[in-house]
């Protein structure tokens, strides 16, 4: 939380029984079950890498693991449910057996793959669609009762670059925020994370407003993811690659930290951890 706001985020999570303390700032890392995500350093297909991937990620502090089998870069092949489940439960069902005390992240749109990984083992949905792409996700976290990232998307991952567009962006976001959230609590899902989506459906400038802006998010008192890790609105602006991405992901990370960021998605959970450990040397 920024050190000058008045408001009172949720500073707890409870996944599967626990508690995770966001009062300070917490690192996920992502795990990509795909053959095609944007960063191949991310791309962990066989389940034996995943499994490697995620015993390095926790050795090296991350507090969550996000594991993904269905590709969200611009543009990226659509996969239909089977394959997107086939992709992803034998790993969820390896972490869980060989990491039991690691808290799992599901990186899906869809309800049914939600569901068939929180039953094998895993305690969090991360949506990015913010439940528009299935309608029977808002339902199927509230009767599973896990915690739910909350997302902002426009349009799909194959379209999404197209939606970018807005009169004011952080209104957009926020106004999207405020009515999804609103439908969750009536719903009685409890533990909601905000996502505000950098990079989808978002230009390099509509991501950095966000940024410049993220401690007004705080406004709804709930905790704010960022995910910002290696996009191209870093390495676009800065005229490298993706691979070269880390020194300018680190110093988003810690601006965003500076704003009220409380966990940081990333694909090098090391240096993420270290930036954490700084600001919080600093800032108390």
């Amino acid at each position: 939380m920024a050190k000058d706001t008045v408001f009172r985020k949720k500073a707890t999570l409870n996944a599967g029984g626990r508690v995770l303390d966001l009062s300070k700032p917490q690192v996920m890392g992502i795990i990509n079950l795909t053959p095609d995500s944007f960063f191949a350093g991310s791309r962990k297909p066989a389940i034996g890498d995943a499994l490697q991937q995620a015993g390095q990620m926790l050795a090296d502090g991350a507090a969550l693991l996000d594991l993904g089998a269905y590709s969200s870069r611009p543009g990226a092949t659509d996969i239909d449910v089977q394959e997107e489940t086939d992709r992803l439960l034998p790993v969820v069902e390896a972490i869980v057996k060989t990491y039991p005390d690691a808290v799992l992240s599901i990186d899906t749109f869809r309800a049914g793959v939600a569901e068939a990984a929180i039953k094998a083992g895993a305690h969090i949905i991360n949506d990015i669609s913010g439940g528009q792409l299935d309608e029977q996700m808002f339902n199927t976290v509230a009767r599973l009762q896990v915690p739910y990232i909350l997302m902002h998307m426009k349009g799909t991952p194959q379209n999404m670059t197209q939606q970018a567009q807005y009169d004011d962006v952080f209104s957009e976001v926020f106004d999207y925020f405020v009515q999804r959230y609103t439908e969750l609590k009536l719903l009685g899902v409890h533990d909601v994370l905000l996502d505000p989506g950098f990079g989808f459906a978002k230009t390099a400038e509509h991501s950095y407003t966000l940024i410049n802006r993220l401690q007004e998010f705080d406004m709804l008192e709930l905790p704010v993811l960022v995910g910002i890790s290696r996009k191209r609105m870093i390495y676009g602006l800065l005229g490298t690659t993706v691979a070269e991405a880390l020194n300018g992901t680190t110093v988003l990370n810690t601006i965003a930290l500076g704003k009220g960021a409380n966990i940081l998605r990333v694909h090098d959970v090391k240096p993420a951890v270290e930036a954490v450990k700084l600001w919080q040397s600093v800032n108390g």
